[in-house]
């Protein structure tokens, strides 16, 4: 028999040359063979259970052809993600001089992992304690809560000491706009969300994911790789009144291109004329400038004219906390009653997705802050990596000035902020750099400048000018 007529039918029933058994003397038996590419079971006698065979021993043979195909084979496979396929290309990459310049993870001088010291520290204590596992309440740990906001807005600022601000811990800031992107759609369903071009590759994927709509307003200026800062404000300006506008709090990713703070200020008249709500990711607070306070301007600008606004946190970078997926979801509200309601929808929203958050990330945070000698010890750390970072980024910059004879103008490198820097590079001077120099980048562009070290600084700028005058 063909496979394809096998296929065809389920079941087949045949009828034996050989004599009736007597059902005293049945003993339902099983057997396997295989016709072509599929499974056959013959089932002799009765088998208990089975449908299909109704009388008892009567010496029939019951052929069943089981054709083995998946309820998920119309599945499509998924395609890689653009920022953690760097790291598995770099992985599988033998060359020594190999750079993963592609995720946003701090790295020693060295190029190795750093648990900060005073989280060692802290979690050494929170050993000795003894402290237990018990769940969290959906909002997370109370603490962590307090601290976290006193952290972004300022302890003394009115919005804290008014009880207006809602909080609730997130699995760190994916998981914490994620939520927010759930409020969004359920209590602002015609509402659209502003994106800058380009942004966080993770960003339209949250927004998508949420079905909530969303465009882009223009953020870098290719020409002078910087801000395109009238083609923000006129995008800002033509959007529908009442758009949710994201805006990242310091250290652009993936451009590392900040606003100044005239230009700040300009965004927020902008905003504030349109009935906008402005909706911040703030993931580098403090390790972007050293300066917890000095990375919180813009946030604490928004929230000083009074305007109701979103604010997703997280704790990977400035403590390290990768691993722990820490950090909360902020909504400030112009009423303290308004707050509760608000944060009672947002623990609602949260019930469903992963019940409460982990208690791990929190405490660590609730401590280095909470204790003013820690943090003070966390502040100084801060300021090392940052510091460090900032000695690659001028590292780099000599290094290309120094070997570029165009005479072409690098300082972009030095007006950029944070652990990213946009090289301008495009997608096949990228491609270049990965193929022929070993560097692992993102496609459009963008280095991690946490992931070099300033041995290597001229083997990159020695990649960038091959990749940009050699690459169309």
């Amino acid at each position: 028999m063909e496979g394809k007529d096998m296929a065809s039918s389920a079941m087949l029933s045949i009828a034996s040359a050989g004599p009736s058994a007597s059902a005293a003397n049945c003993k339902a038996s099983l057997r396997k063979t295989k016709i072509g590419s599929f499974d056959v079971r013959y089932m002799l006698g009765k088998a208990k259970g089975n449908p299909f065979l109704k009388s008892q021993c009567s010496g029939r043979v019951t052929m069943a052809v089981a054709v083995n195909v998946s309820r998920f084979e119309g599945i499509a496979m998924a395609p890689p993600d653009p920022i953690l396929g760097v790291s598995e290309a770099f992985k599988a990459d033998t060359n020594d001089m190999k750079l993963n310049l592609g995720v946003g993870a701090y790295r020693t001088e060295e190029l190795q992992p750093y648990v900060l010291n005073v989280v060692k520290k802290v979690e050494k204590l929170m050993l000795e304690r003894g402290e237990y596992k018990e769940y969290l309440p959906i909002e997370g740990l109370a603490a962590f809560n307090k601290v976290t906001a006193e952290l972004l807005f300022g302890a003394d600022n009115g919005v804290i000491k008014q009880g207006r601000v809602a909080t609730v811990q997130g699995l760190s800031g994916t998981g914490s706009l994620r939520v927010a992107a759930a409020f969004i759609e359920r209590y602002f369903p015609t509402a659209k969300v502003l994106i800058s071009s380009p942004t966080w590759g993770n960003h339209k994927n949250i927004f998508n994911d949420a079905r909530v709509p969303w465009s882009e307003y223009r953020y870098y200026d290719p020409k002078t790789v910087g801000l395109d800062f009238d083609g923000m404000i006129s995008d800002i300006k033509a959007a529908p009144d009442g758009s949710f506008i994201l805006l990242h709090g310091c250290a652009h990713n993936p451009t590392g291109i900040d606003p100044t703070p005239e230009q700040w200020e300009k965004i927020a008249d902008v905003i504030q004329e349109k009935n906008h709500i402005p909706f911040f990711d703030v993931a580098y607070q403090g390790f972007a400038s050293g300066s917890l306070d000095e990375d919180a301007s813009s946030v604490r600008l928004f929230a000083a004219r009074g305007l109701e606004l979103l604010v997703a946190q997280s704790y990977s970078k400035n403590l390290g906390l990768y691993a722990e997926r820490i950090g909360a979801i902020n909504v400030v509200c112009s009423s303290s009653d308004a707050a509760a309601r608000v944060k009672s929808q947002l623990k609602r929203i949260a019930r469903p997705m992963y019940s409460n958050p982990p208690v791990h990330g929190a405490r660590i945070v609730a401590n280095v802050v909470g204790d003013p000698a820690l943090f003070n010890e966390w502040k100084e750390e801060m300021e090392i990596m940052a510091g460090r970072i900032k000695n690659v980024r001028q590292k780099l910059f000599d290094s290309l000035s120094a070997k570029d004879k165009s005479g072409k103008d690098w300082s972009f490198i030095l007006k950029q902020i944070g652990m990213f820097s946009f090289t301008g590079l495009n997608k096949a001077q990228s491609e270049n750099m990965s193929n022929k120099w070993h560097v692992y980048m993102t496609k459009d562009g963008r280095i991690s400048l946490a992931g070099l070290s300033l041995a290597k600084c001229d083997y990159l700028a020695d990649g960038i000018i091959d990749s940009f005058y050699n690459v169309s």
